[in-house]
């Protein structure tokens, strides 16, 4: 069996998304601040088709003020894709004050630690 190099990197990027994940579901964004990079972007599709985004800062100010804490939350991991220091990975999640989504991460490891560095989501139409 050949070794496994990435094991460590996996489990130390799903650290990093389980402390997005409950920042989500407990819509406390100092929960989830430490997973990203202070110079951190977002990006998605507003319900006009129009491109929405900016600084990450934007992310927690959202969370903060217009979310409610979920306890039926359910979040998965679907995939983390790594490569040396850069990393990507999916999570799906459903029932975020009423909300489902699909995010892609992109993450770096920075000064021996990952952090995400760029987040592109999708919103689930509801109903």
């Amino acid at each position: 069996m050949s070794n496994p190099i990435y094991v460590h990197e996996y489990n130390a990027i799903v650290e990093v998304l389980n402390k997005y994940n409950e920042g989500g579901a407990k819509a406390d964004s100092a929960i989830m601040k430490p997973a990203f990079s202070e110079q951190a972007t977002i990006f998605g599709i507003d319900s006009d088709n129009k491109l929405v985004g900016g600084p990450i800062q934007g992310l927690f100010d959202t969370i903060d003020s217009t979310f409610k804490p979920s306890p039926d939350a359910k979040a998965a991991i679907v995939r983390i894709d790594i490569v040396g220091t850069a990393a990507s990975a999916r999570i799906d999640t459903n029932d975020i004050s009423g909300f489902s989504f699909t995010d892609f991460f992109n993450l770096l490891k920075v000064e021996g630690n990952w952090t995400v560095v760029n987040k592109i989501y999708h919103t689930h139409a509801t109903g």
